[in-house]
């Protein structure tokens, strides 16, 4: 079932970016940053300064210097009563901006009312000298400081001062002209920064047994279960079946932990003396770092664990020990991949013990070039606004690049790199708009643009892929297209022979599959681990914010939705297409709606039976001609987000509605009977299928469970004669009279069903003993 092609506004497109990669040049830049364009800043490098002059009545100054180019300044922090200041902050000046052949370099006093000019250094940028990496960084050197007369006056300033591209390695940090209007409190938040998530391990509880614990109310049997908390995680046990002083349990309990290892396992063994009502019988405390680390399936030691409890005697709270103790199995569980991210998206399906890693297969290259036509995303200063950056996830490192401040049209130029340990996996990129420019502290929210992912398994290897992807997010009132973003994208590969040899492998750890958990507590512990990711790239410097974090791992992506059911249901027919074209034609065939295909199909299922080791050499190379013929067609560029596929294209507005809706949900109550009500008459109809098949699989056990005697004394009968008949009769012979009569000519068809058909259908099933 081939879908009409997507409107050509929300279509892939290819470009042909002036790039480096491919191209046989001079230039260093082709072979180190090659994914990008080239853009030329000049950098300023104001290391620290010396001997310079008093300037107020204590003979001391406050200095800062200002890099002046044009309409451009850049300018230093300044330093209270000093006249050896170090500031060792570099300057970048885009070339495309520069509207002046002088740069000035100027030094001034810190004063209340007006600054005091101390000294400048006039450089001719004709004569500043070029540098790209790999070349060494250039050295600073010490300049005499000039009057506004060019005459010479006391104090040096060390400086250095090249033109350069945006592969220097001084680029991440450096103030940028194309954003001089944030201020030194948002300077940190526009910088571009590489990140990578904590590592994550599963932490396993085996809860087995207690022994003499004290409840306060000796004449009961205890109703005990085991509570364990670790940072904001809470789990607990079933309450133990055998109602003593020495319960036994032996449960386990999985939980998500980060390194560094911060909160401690807390574990209380609690008795339900009423309804809502328990009492702790004990408490101990286990810190993680002592925790042995499992790399496979071979249980750890058990250990006793001494319980302790605390009780209040004249208002302070006191420790009593005893006795009571608890048995435990603990470990980190190494073998596992943590998911924090969607299984249909990840990028990264290595297991937590880096002795279980394999080697790694490739490098994958970003290259973030530009973006075009972005939608305003904010308001400032009466008109629309958008600080865009640009923010990539693969594996455990995150990257995220400088914010292009108040631009529709913002050029990245940036160039990323990453190890690839398995192809079947995923990158994401996201776009979005800062909302912590202009201060940083207004508690506003990174908003969302749009969102590209690219699985490795769809490239070519040692290909460049340049495209502009559309970037499309779905709102509340439709799905809206909020610009372009454009990509080169490159997956290079060390050993092909190993990348091959991975297709054999299981997708996830082998533990996944020797001790599987549960769908439930794998979605529960995704969870956990997002959130513990989110916060810790949350504190990072700059912060990457829990919103960006939660927007790439697909945090939301198990919500109901009707439009996604939808959907899910058309690629389930897009599936069965294949099938229902193979019966149509085969149907046909039956017919003889073209007599000579029926009759040349009637000649390869002759030779088939006569020679039936034909059939399995003969379904292959179907098969194998089939590839070839399609690999004229094979797609030429990486999948993307595709609307129609998606149901997001004719949407109703109140389902869109729905799946914004919050959880638990917002709306008025009206609105949600009738969308119960809805929910209602689509599960009613999902029920009657569910019925029918099982009605169907009833009809076929009731041939021998003689609920309908004469059926199935006609059915026993009929197996004893098909029996004989099969014994004695060649296979092959059979074979081909049941063909003939599959095949024959409709002239000897009737429209009733089959005989079989009709005895199937007339067998008992159970839903005639159903309410």
């Amino acid at each position: 079932m081939q879908k009409p092609p997507q409107p050509q506004d929300f279509a892939l497109k290819e470009t042909s970016p002036n790039i480096g990669a491919g191209a046989v040049t001079g230039d260093k830049l082709s072979c180190t940053y090659d994914l990008v364009e080239q853009m030329q800043y000049l950098y300023v490098r104001v290391v620290k300064a010396k001997d310079l002059p008093g300037k107020d009545v204590t003979g001391s100054c406050d200095p800062y210097v200002e890099v002046k180019l044009g309409n451009y300044k850049g300018v230093t922090k300044h330093f209270e009563k000093k006249s050896n200041p170090e500031w060792n902050q570099v300057f970048a000046f885009s070339k495309d901006r520069l509207q002046a052949s002088i740069l000035e370099v100027v030094v001034k006093d810190k004063d209340v009312v007006l600054d005091d000019f101390m000294g400048r250094i006039m450089f001719e940028l004709n004569d500043i000298p070029k540098r790209v990496p790999p070349d060494s960084p250039l050295a600073p050197q010490w300049y005499r400081l000039e009057d506004r007369k060019g005459e010479k006056v006391k104090g040096e300033l060390m400086l250095a001062v090249w033109m350069g591209t945006q592969a220097d390695e001084a680029f991440p940090d450096a103030w940028h002209s194309d954003a001089a209007t944030v201020g030194p409190d948002g300077v940190a938040n526009i910088r571009s920064k590489v990140y990578i998530s904590p590592k994550l391990w599963y932490v396993r509880v085996n809860v087995i047994e207690a022994q003499d614990l004290v409840p306060t109310d000796k004449g009961r049997y205890p109703e005990v279960f085991v509570k364990v908390v670790l940072g904001n995680q809470a789990l607990r046990t079933k309450t133990s079946p055998s109602k003593s002083i020495n319960p036994m349990w032996n449960e386990d309990l999985m939980f998500v932990v980060a390194e560094p290892f911060e909160e401690l396992l807390i574990l209380t063994v609690e008795d339900r003396v009423g309804p809502n009502k328990d009492e702790v019988l004990g408490k101990c405390m286990i810190p993680l770092h002592n925790l042995q680390r499992r790399l496979d399936h071979k249980p750890v030691n058990t250990r006793w664990f001494n319980l302790e409890k605390h009780v209040v005697v004249e208002g302070e709270k006191k420790e009593i020990k005893f006795a009571s103790r608890i048995h435990l199995r603990v470990c980190l569980d190494g073998g596992y991949h943590v998911l924090d991210e969607s299984t249909h998206y990840s990028s990264d399906l290595r297991p937590t013990a880096k002795q279980l890693w394999k080697r790694s297969i490739g490098i994958l290259e970003l290259g973030v070039i530009s973006a075009q036509g972005l939608i305003p995303m904010k308001t400032k200063d009466g008109r629309g606004t958008t600080d865009a950056y640009c923010a990539a996830k693969y594996g455990q490192k995150w990257v995220r690049t400088r914010t292009i401040v108040d631009s529709f049209f913002p050029k990245w130029n940036e160039q990323y790199i990453w190890e690839v340990y398995d192809p079947c996996t995923v990158i994401t990129i996201g776009v979005f708009d800062n909302g912590h420019i202009h201060g940083g502290a207004g508690g506003g929210k990174d908003a969302r643009i749009g969102k590209v992912r690219i699985r490795l398994s769809t490239l070519e290897t040692d290909r460049v892929y340049t495209h502009s992807y559309p970037l499309l997010a779905l709102h509340s009132s439709g799905v809206k297209k909020a610009g372009e973003i454009q990509l080169a994208v490159r997956f290079t590969c060390i050993s092909l022979i190993n990348m091959l040899y991975l297709y054999s492998h299981p997708l996830l750890p082998k533990m996944h599959y020797i001790h599987p958990l549960s769908v439930i507590q794998l979605d529960s512990l995704r969870h956990q681990a997002m959130q513990i990711v989110s916060m810790r790239l949350s504190r990072a410097e700059p912060p990457l914010r829990k919103e960006v974090v939660e927007y790439m791992l697909d945090v939301d992506s198990h919500m109901w939705s009707m439009r996604r059911s939808k959907a899910n249901f058309f690629r389930i027919m897009g599936v069965l297409s294949g099938l229902i074209a193979v019966g149509k034609w085969f149907d046909s065939i039956c017919h003889w709606k073209n007599p000579l295909t029926t009759i040349l199909i009637h000649i390869l299922f002759i030779i088939l039976v006569l020679y039936p080791e034909l059939i399995l050499p003969t379904v292959f190379l179907y098969l194998f001609l089939i590839g070839i013929w399609n690999f004229r067609w094979r797609p030429r560029h990486p999948p993307h987000m595709d609307t129609r596929l998606s149901h997001a294209d004719a949407v109703h507005p109140d389902e869109l509605d729905e799946e914004f809706d919050t959880f638990p949900t917002s709306r008025p109550s009206d609105v949600v009977r009738m969308r119960y009500d809805r929910l209602r008459s689509i599960a009613g109809r999902v029920q009657t299928v569910v019925g029918d098949l099982a009605t169907q699989g009833e009809r076929f056990q009731s041939l021998l469970s003689w609920r309908d005697p004469r059926a199935s004394t006609l059915f026993v009968f009929f197996c004893l004669i098909a029996a004989i008949v099969l014994y004695v009769t060649p296979f092959q012979v059979l074979a081909l009279l049941i063909g003939l009569y599959v095949l024959r000519h409709p002239r000897f068809r009737h429209k009733l069903p089959s005989v079989p058909l009709n005895f199937l259908r007339r067998l008992p099933a159970r839903s005639d003993s159903m309410f």
